[in-house]
């Protein structure tokens, strides 16, 4: 079918992030949007990653270190602490 001429599908509807990215890992893209009219160098600066609060048990003289460090760094020692998970497993899996 020319390009000109493919109907779009419909995005569905999603109920939560999960059921949108399994949806996008399996579907074909331009078959719900037309790339060719797409606007390019877009910028989405509300955008904030989905996170999480957990709880985590550590021990007291690694917390200290760990804030002696973020504080030498001027930074608050829980973005430090997100720093340092993110370089070891975010940035490895590229």
């Amino acid at each position: 079918m020319s390009d000109k001429l493919k109907k779009l599908k419909k995005v569905p509807v999603f109920k939560n992030e999960d059921e949108e990215r399994n949806f996008w890992a399996t579907a074909d893209s331009s078959d719900y949007v037309d790339w060719k009219n797409a606007k390019k160098g877009v910028v989405f600066s509300g955008l904030k990653l989905s996170s999480k609060n957990i709880t985590i048990r550590l021990p007291e003289n690694l917390i200290n270190a760990i804030k002696r460090k973020a504080n030498m760094l001027d930074v608050p020692y829980q973005s430090y602490m997100e720093t340092i998970l993110h370089k070891e497993f975010m940035v490895r899996d590229k």
